[in-house]
């Protein structure tokens, strides 16, 4: 039988990978007030396997980074504390553990933010459904390029391999990337170049502080999500991916949604790109295993299938029936239901070629 390709192995950096099946990073709102929970223990070590690459939930930097209710963060030593059992627990079964820092800027509301100030942003033109933000100074920016700092730092004190910078989604970073949001007249607006420079010296920040070996970003240059388009995404794209060479980061993970009609102008990132390549965007077993055959990519993130078949590596392998996900349980709070309840394959009736919704 032929090696199936996305579980052949992988050499990423310093890592090991068994198989390029990577467990997305998922918002799951079930850290109650901001702290990640003991029920996180069951969820990730569930879709642990010996050499498999995980990438956490998103994490914020600070409390001015919170958009969602119960989302987890990594500012304080109790958040550090917590996420040590769930990082363990991983490792234990022999997973790679990333840990995925963002700040979601304007996408976020006054009763998150400390005193019940204005979110903070690249601009102050609000986005629908959420507190009009303020624009970020000048003076402020280093201060929250050391809050990335700090908060990679404490991912590897919680034990984590490496972090994700979450530079996507049209949270904070891309906000400040994408000319659609960006209005800013200084150093951080106006030319691609002045737009990419806050995402870049957050990255060479990370990097200074934890190495490049232990540093992945995500990015979503040809999506439009939360109001965030660009003028010229494949300008962006090609941009970042080369600048990245230089700071010797790990990998570079684009979303690549299977609507978008960009799909295109993915290759060109991925040859711009040095390091390891990997794409999400709702692959299926059949266009995964193509993307990889076909050196579109190294590795391939799964969101929704992987958090509704805890043992999906396996399920590909036998190419097995998959269990339907249940949107309507994605964001609640309950720490079973839609979350660590969904069966593996030994004891499921789920019929193979199911349709998804």
């Amino acid at each position: 039988m032929d090696q199936i390709p996305l579980l052949s192995p992988h050499k990423m950096g310093n890592f090991e990978v068994s198989h390029r099946i990577v467990l997305a990073p998922l918002t799951r709102q079930r850290s109650y007030g901001n702290i990640p929970q003991k029920h996180a223990i069951l969820y990730y070590s569930q879709r642990t396997t010996t050499g498999g690459f995980l990438i956490s939930e998103g994490t914020v930097i600070s409390q001015t980074g919170i958009g969602y209710k119960d989302i987890p963060g990594i500012w304080s030593k109790e958040q550090v504390e917590a996420w040590k059992p769930i990082v363990n627990a991983v490792h234990e079964k022999g997973g790679i553990f990333f840990c995925q820092l963002g700040h979601m800027g304007r996408i976020s509301n006054n009763d998150f933010q400390p005193d019940g100030k204005a979110p903070i942003s690249s601009t102050d033109k609000p986005i629908k459904g959420f507190s009009p933000p303020r624009k970020l100074t000048i003076d402020e920016i280093p201060q929250l390029i050391t809050d990335y700092r700090v908060a990679a730092r404490n991912a590897i004190e919680a034990g984590f391999d490496g972090v994700e910078i979450h530079a996507a989604f049209g949270h904070l970073l891309e906000q400040f990337m994408k000319d659609n949001i960006n209005d800013r007249e200084d150093e951080y607006g106006g030319s691609l170049e002045k737009r990419c420079r806050l995402t870049l010296e957050v990255v060479e920040a990370i990097v200074d502080e934890i190495g490049g070996d232990r540093v992945g970003i995500r990015l979503s240059p040809f999506e439009d999500f939360m109001e965030s388009g660009d003028s010229n995404p494949q300008g962006l794209g090609l941009y970042m991916a080369a600048t990245l060479n230089k700071y010797g980061i790990l990998y570079c993970h684009v979303i690549q949604t299977r609507s978008s009609s960009c799909h295109h102008l993915l290759p060109a990132m991925r040859e711009a790109f040095k390091g390891t390549f990997m794409v999400t965007g709702g692959f299926d077993r059949e266009e995964g295993n193509k993307v990889v055959r076909e050196g579109g990519a190294d590795m391939v993130a799964f969101g929704k299938l992987f958090l509704a078949n805890p043992d999906l590596p396996k399920r590909f392998e036998l190419d097995a029936c998959l269990n339907k996900y249940d949107r309507t349980t994605f964001y609640s709070s309950d720490p079973v239901l839609g979350y660590t309840d969904y069966p593996f394959l030994e004891d499921d009736s789920c019929e193979k070629n199911q349709t998804f919704n």
